[in-house]
């Protein structure tokens, strides 16, 4: 028997609950998985409220990093006793212990630690695809990225910075202003005290940016395509204040033949070779040192309902991980 989160009815914090489970052995395809950490993330809220709905009961968590107690049949890419990390469906990362697809895990290089594994897998990759695939940066740009002290945001200001490229992060509080700005965000507006869409204008000189990167969702959507220059192209990929409601293709239109996209990792991700090849580049950008991975807040599994609520109060920077 091992512990793990379960929801056995969507809702606030308060529906999880730490219970006993029996893991098992593995299946064909499968590898069992003794975790060391485990990432915190929004997508992990989405599940809970059921705004992502899943069937019940169920796990939740998407990330974590451990060693390799059991494969089963047709595992080859990795072995018990290794280091490995990964971010990926189906939830269930908020345990001790689990049974999963053994095709979403990679290696863990031996420079990077578990904590730091469990708190960048899915922000890091979530940057890769955003940056090298969805809107490719090769430096030069002007780009608006939305909360960037978060843990994607940390990762995404220093990817920038190594990519040659301007960023203006939106934050809520000049604390956080300070904190990405210390991880390379060029220009950092405060969204409670500043109006993000003059500020951008006044940055770029009235030109707009060519890209705009949003997880926050109902609250930045209509301001983040007014940021846009013409043929820019607004990157949608979270809903932190809830979920773009409904809109016109006229909008894109009116303000200069806009794109717009709304991707997700696991899509990016789908294909072995894509995930090597993702986990490859932000593996050697941390220990290259270009990017540094900032765990900001630790909880104990058993603390798992205030590690949400802090996440819904935007009181964490950085990453967040859970000790099982």
């Amino acid at each position: 028997m091992t512990k793990a989160i379960r929801i056995f009815e969507t809702g606030g914090p308060e529906v999880m609950k730490l219970v006993e489970v029996e893991v098992g052995e593995p299946g064909p395809g499968e590898a069992r998985v003794r975790h060391a950490a485990c990432g915190l993330n929004y997508i992990d809220v989405y599940f809970r409220t059921g705004l992502y709905p899943q069937p019940l009961p169920a796990g939740l968590g998407m990330e974590g990093s451990g060693v390799v107690e059991a494969v089963g049949s047709g595992v080859s890419h990795v072995k018990v006793g290794d280091r490995v990390a990964y971010a990926g469906r189906p939830p269930g990362a908020y345990a001790q212990a689990r049974v999963m697809p053994a095709a979403i895990l990679v290696k863990l290089p031996d420079a990077i630690d578990f904590e730091s594994a469990a708190g960048m897998m899915l922000q890091g990759l979530t940057v890769q695809y955003l940056f090298r695939r969805t809107f490719p940066l090769k430096g030069g740009e002007t780009i608006l990225f939305h909360a960037a002290a978060g843990g994607v945001g940390l990762i995404a200001c220093q990817w920038a910075r190594a990519l040659g490229v301007t960023m203006i992060g939106t934050v809520g509080s000049d604390e956080k202003a300070a904190l990405a700005k210390a991880h390379g965000c060029t220009h950092v507006i405060n969204y409670n005290t500043q109006d993000f869409v003059a500020q951008v204008k006044e940055i770029t000189g009235g030109k707009g940016v060519p890209v705009v990167y949003d997880s926050i969702g109902n609250d930045t959507f209509t301001g983040s395509l007014d940021c846009l220059s013409p043929l820019g192209t607004m990157v949608s990929f979270g809903s932190a204040s809830g979920p773009v409601p409904p809109f016109s293709l006229s909008e894109l239109a009116s303000r200069g033949s806009l794109f717009i996209t709304r991707p997700t990792l696991f899509t990016y991700a789908a294909k072995r070779e894509d995930l090597d090849a993702m986990a490859g580049e932000l593996f050697g950008m941390v220990e290259s040192g270009q990017i540094k991975i900032d765990t900001n807040q630790r909880y104990a599994l058993a603390d798992v309902a205030q590690a949400h609520r802090d996440l819904e109060a935007r009181k964490t920077t950085g990453s967040t991980i859970l000790l099982p």
